[in-house]
């Protein structure tokens, strides 16, 4: 065998010798890493956890009736604004001038009709057709001159968005005057924190669960490291429209208001309910409980002997242990 091969045999063995080193101490490492519980008493609790997100009873989206141009802004994002106060309005030049030119057709039509009035005075009894024909034309003329005066004054109200309720403007399309708007587009949204809940929606087996007045935790996914605590305020009795499946709403009030300044409309998060509890018996993690054929069990003592044991309540992080185990005994997974 030449030198060059003699030399790349050695290489080779070299390289599993140090593979076999390697899975050596992997596996050693992997027998002395197994994690040990023991068995101890406490509460076991059966958990119901339903998504959901936060909402308001007082929120709102405003938008004008009809398009115009943005005359004047009264607010910006973030203001805190009371019930029935201006917060943005339209030219009113154009709309002005329409309730100018309805009050003067109305005053025309009025004018019409009270000389048709007059003209028909006293032949009430023997009133012709044509005379019945005339009266009836001004009359409807006359109302319809009043519908327009209707109209346009409720235009010229409506050029003005009005805060619906007391909140706190989360968001403005246009914070300067001059800008041409739709109809259609929303220009304010107003919200109210102090109305901040939790909606959740239930299955048909998971709602028969649930009950009015049943104490909930709270965990927002961008909060995960606090715990909100609420109450179940409303269950649905009609299957929630628009879901895919039948679903049920629950509602959650907050125990205390919610901070406004992390919590928003719109946040998910988790909502547990407990639906059953135990306390003083033993338990163990599920981690440390397997099952096969016969049942379930668990590892103990040195040698990790396979134990079958017999559960109860099962919780999230708790599984209580009826019998198989006693209290102080090591578990292994």
């Amino acid at each position: 065998m030449s030198m060059f091969r003699k030399k790349i045999v050695l290489v080779v063995l070299g390289l599993l010798a140090v593979g076999a080193i390697i899975l050596t101490r992997t596996i050693a490492l992997r027998k002395n890493s197994s994690e040990a519980f023991s068995v101890q008493k406490g509460t076991v609790s059966e958990e119901l956890i339903l998504s959901g997100s936060v909402k308001a009873d007082n929120y709102a989206q405003l938008t004008f009736q009809s398009s115009g141009k943005i005359a004047w802004v009264g607010v910006k994002q973030g203001d805190r604004v009371v019930k029935g106060q201006a917060l943005i309005k339209l030219d009113t030049i154009k709309l002005a001038a329409d309730l100018q030119r309805a009050y003067s057709d109305l005053r025309s039509a009025q004018a019409t009709l009270d000389k048709v009035h007059e003209d028909v005075k006293g032949h009430s009894a023997d009133e012709t057709f044509t005379q019945r024909e005339t009266r009836t034309t001004a009359e409807v003329a006359n109302d319809k001159a009043y519908d327009a005066v209707t109209k346009a004054q409720e235009d010229l109200r409506n050029a003005t968005l009005f805060a619906p309720f007391t909140g706190i403007i989360s968001y403005l399309a246009h914070s300067a005057p001059g800008v041409n708007v739709l109809f259609s587009e929303a220009q304010i949204e107003i919200v109210d924190p102090e109305t901040f809940y939790f909606q959740v929606t239930a299955d048909q087996s998971e709602v028969t669960t649930i009950s009015k007045g049943e104490k909930v935790k709270i965990v927002l996914d961008s909060l995960p490291e606090e715990t909100h605590e609420g109450e179940v305020a409303f269950i649905g009795l009609t299957p929630k429209p628009g879901e895919s499946g039948t679903v049920y709403e629950v509602r959650i009030n907050f125990d205390q208001k919610p901070d406004s300044t992390k919590i928003r409309v719109g946040m998910s998060g988790d909502s547990k309910f407990i639906l059953s509890q135990k306390e003083n018996v033993l338990y163990a993690p599920p981690k440390f409980i397997s099952s096969d054929s016969k049942g379930k069990y668990v590892k103990t003592g040195a040698r990790k002997t396979k134990v079958y044991i017999e559960t109860g309540l099962e919780g999230e992080d708790r599984t209580e242990i009826v019998s198989g185990v006693k209290e102080g005994e090591t578990l292994y997974d």
